[in-house]
């Protein structure tokens, strides 16, 4: 997949989803979070491409679509189309020779960045509440991403590496948003205050 197609896809997504709870409450707010940093990411993205900046713009549109993918999977966000399309269903293209560098840089980067959001988050939810089977959904998909895209760059194939990195990473943050989980190490890597 082209990745200006991402940034399609992203935005088709953000405009077929809305939040869900009433507005003012804290559930509301918490998904019109999830909705303003999709948007911001996806707005980023479209910068980062049309500044030539591939290997960023990747990133960015598939955070994106994780925190997205995330709130609606939680019920915070109600989406109207026909299925959130998946990012996974074609490989990424490959960047141009002239960004390889950077695209490994920001590959192994990455990975050590969910490797490091897996390991400092605890499910805060009581355990047997729907909640808290959900945190534990969450860890599991930021999980396999980050299993796949190990494999993906270890084959040689850092753009999937990079998209599985991010996309699981959106996951995880956007959980910590909706309150799924305590940080017990690494604040700074999250975007909470």
């Amino acid at each position: 997949m082209r990745i200006a197609e991402y940034g399609t896809m992203l935005a088709s997504v953000l405009t077929a989803t809305t939040y869900s709870a009433p507005e003012g409450t804290p559930m509301g707010r918490t998904g019109q979070a999830v909705i303003r940093m999709a948007s911001a990411y996806e707005s980023d993205g479209r910068m980062f491409l049309s500044g030539d900046d591939p290997v960023n713009a990747l990133a960015a549109f598939l955070y994106g679509l994780g925190w997205l993918h995330c709130g609606i999977a939680s019920g915070l966000l109600d989406y109207s189309g026909k299925g959130p399309e998946c990012p996974f269903a074609t490989p990424a293209e490959n960047v141009p020779a002239s960004q390889y560098l950077k695209l490994d840089e920001k590959t192994g980067r990455y990975a050590n960045l969910l490797t490091t959001a897996i390991a400092s988050v605890t499910p805060s939810p009581a355990p047997g509440t729907p909640a808290h089977v959900f945190a534990q959904q969450v860890l599991f998909i930021a999980g396999i991403y980050l299993q796949r895209g190990n494999r993906e760059a270890g084959e040689g194939r850092p753009e999937e590496g990079l998209s599985c990195f991010s996309y699981g990473h959106g996951w995880l943050d956007a959980g910590v948003e909706c309150g799924l989980y305590s940080i017990h190490a690494n604040r700074e890597i999250f975007t909470v205050d």
